[in-house]
């Protein structure tokens, strides 16, 4: 989904004259530290810049009386982590690196520039080739037998329900739910992904354009690897696009699209060999993996840190890696159960460490999503829309656990909740020093603004019972946020088939079939209002309340896809 295809690339020959086994080749374990230092040595700490919209946000909700200490969480720098050791890869994992390794070559003596994204490529197919194997052949190991974590977060972890093969349809690339395009007249963007990546980088453009609002040609190869959308896209045109302006009007961006592009089909190549060999009984792949919390974090840093491009100046800052990491744990929080049957090796929930840290990286998810609320969060840094745009993205396509796993019985308390008292964090340093969040008596407005309170009034006149719980979540958003100055009937004609039927159906008698239709309603008023959200005049407005209440308001339905459970269900690959 965070990568480019490799057409614009000559494949490697079978050349026998190949050495055995590249030149610049470590053994995965040791491709793992390095890959884990080249990070360290290029990732830049917070801007003072970025300190002051801190400080200027804190002073803010200081006037609320919100108190600047409380209970707090230490998440540890990633990166500094130990890592595991990891068998070398097969005779065909050699072979896929060799072929790697070729068009690596090709690109590195083209466009010097890229040098360290190229680096960071090998480095990481190395590392994701020793995780594959070592997941196929290391034995199984034994269900954690620690004492149950008793911490404020994982005392509530939800218990996740029985699911089947019927319940992962929505998964799916192409079609529904965003029948209305971004670009109607452009067969290409018929696609749920290309929606929520442009919209992405409209949003981030509308005060600095960096001309990347429309550059949906450098990046829509990473369509490759969703093989039911590739199907209706031209990509030898497009990847031939992309080789003439590469030519003709060097782009940084555009030659690490290619580099993102051998990635992406090495990553998909070695998935689809792993699942093979499962499939043919050669190998039992177990529904757990051997990443560790930093193998992860470094995994996922080139499976998104060049597709939500950010200016060079931006692109290793923590603020920027922390964003791309988090909205990698949040899509992992929805499709946990699918890619264990699937399976997807870089997904965090299936991943080899503590369910506490897990409990802790889905609070850094919410407190980021809250941070994202506040105006001063959005000046210092161009990629900051992304969580708040991911997290309604995947609310309006069905693609979420926010109304798949969030129709739960009954309400959990709001009293003393951890989750509603998260402080709004940036999480910087999530993957260097460590981030620390605060759990806290949260910010309240005293009084809504005029638009604010039409919702309000009129949750009250259609759904009595979910207003009060509605009401006290705009208040702590108009706390977070100020003002808000959204369409008033687009917001609630979501709000309503979302979130306010969310809450309802939680109230009401335990029913699969009502979360469903929840579920199907949310893609659908998707496909209705998604384009709403381009307005420049209110679609910031209208996104930043929507990631508000499906990212961090009470009842957490985002919280509720943190429950995984392993499962026999067994069936297609579908389409991961």
């Amino acid at each position: 989904m965070k990568s480019r295809v490799a057409g614009a690339v000559p494949k490697a020959s079978a050349d026998s004259s190949l050495p055995a086994q590249p030149s610049a080749q470590l053994h995965p374990t040791e491709a793992g530290d390095t890959l884990a230092r080249l990070l360290v040595k290029h990732v830049k700490g917070s801007t003072e810049q970025y300190r002051r919209s801190q400080e200027a946000a804190q002073q803010r909700l200081a006037a609320f009386g919100s108190p600047r200490s409380g209970t707090t969480l230490h998440v540890e720098g990633a990166l500094h982590l130990a890592r595991p050791a990891f068998l070398p890869p097969d005779d065909q994992g050699y072979a896929r690196l060799r072929h790697l390794d070729t068009g690596l070559r090709m690109i590195e003596a083209a466009f010097p520039q890229v040098s360290t994204d190229i680096e960071v490529c090998r480095l990481t197919c190395t590392m994701l080739e020793g995780a594959w194997r070592s997941r196929a052949l290391t034995p199984p190991r034994e269900e954690e037998q620690t004492s149950v974590c008793a911490c404020a977060l994982c005392r509530r972890l939800p218990t996740p329900p029985a699911r089947t093969l019927d319940d992962y349809r929505w998964r799916q690339s192409a079609g529904r739910p965003l029948t209305v395009k971004t670009w109607p007249h452009r067969r290409e963007l018929d696609s749920v992904l290309t929606g929520g990546w442009s919209w992405t980088r409209q949003m981030n453009d509308l005060e600095r354009d960096l001309g990347h609002r429309h550059r949906f040609e450098d990046d829509i190869l990473v369509f490759h690897e969703y093989k039911r959308v590739v199907d209706t896209i031209d990509t030898t045109r497009l990847t031939r696009h992309v080789e003439g302006r590469l030519a003709e009007n060097f782009s940084t961006n555009s030659a690490r699209a290619l580099v993102s592009g051998l990635f992406a089909a090495h990553k998909r190549s070695v998935d689809e060999y792993w699942l093979q060999q499962h499939d043919a009984g050669s190998v039992m792949l177990p529904q757990t993996n051997p990443l560790s919390h930093s193998t992860y974090s470094a995994l996922q840093m080139l499976d998104c840190l060049f597709w939500h491009v950010a200016p060079d100046t931006e692109l290793w800052q923590e603020e920027n890696l922390a964003s791309l990491l988090l909205c990698r744990v949040i899509d992992d929080m929805a499709d946990v159960r699918a890619d264990a049957l699937t399976g997807e090796i870089s997904n965090f929930w299936l991943a080899d460490m503590p369910t506490h840290t897990k409990a802790l990286y889905a609070a850094c998810a919410i407190a980021l999503v809250k941070y994202g609320c506040m105006p001063e969060a959005h000046s210092p840094m161009w990629n900051t829309w992304l969580m708040n745009t991911t997290i309604v993205w995947m609310g309006l396509t069905g693609r979420h656990a926010l109304w798949f796993d969030g129709i739960t019985q009954g309400l959990p308390p709001a009293e003393e909740c951890p989750l509603c008292d998260l402080q709004p964090n940036p999480c910087t340093g999530i993957l260097t020093h460590g981030t620390t969040l605060t759990i806290a008596p949260r910010p309240t407005a005293p009084a809504l603004s005029t638009r604010t309170a039409e919702l309000s009034a009129r949750c009250r006149a259609q759904f009595p019972r979910a207003w009060p719980l509605f009401d006290a979540e705009l208040h702590a958003f108009e706390a977070l946020h100020g003002p808000w100055y959204g369409d008033t009937d687009n917001t609630w004609e979501i709000l309503r088939r979302t979130y306010i039927a969310a809450v309802e159906a939680s109230s009401a008698a335990p029913s699969p079939d009502r979360a469903r239709h929840v579920q199907q309603d949310a893609g659908v008023v998707g496909s209705e209002r998604f384009h709403t959200l381009h307005d420049p005049r209110t679609g910031r407005e209208d996104t930043v309340l929507l990631s508000y209440m499906f990212g961090s308001a009470h009842p957490h339905f985002l919280w509720n896809a943190t429950g995984y459970r392993p499962t026999d269900v067994a069936g297609d690959w579908l389409d991961g």
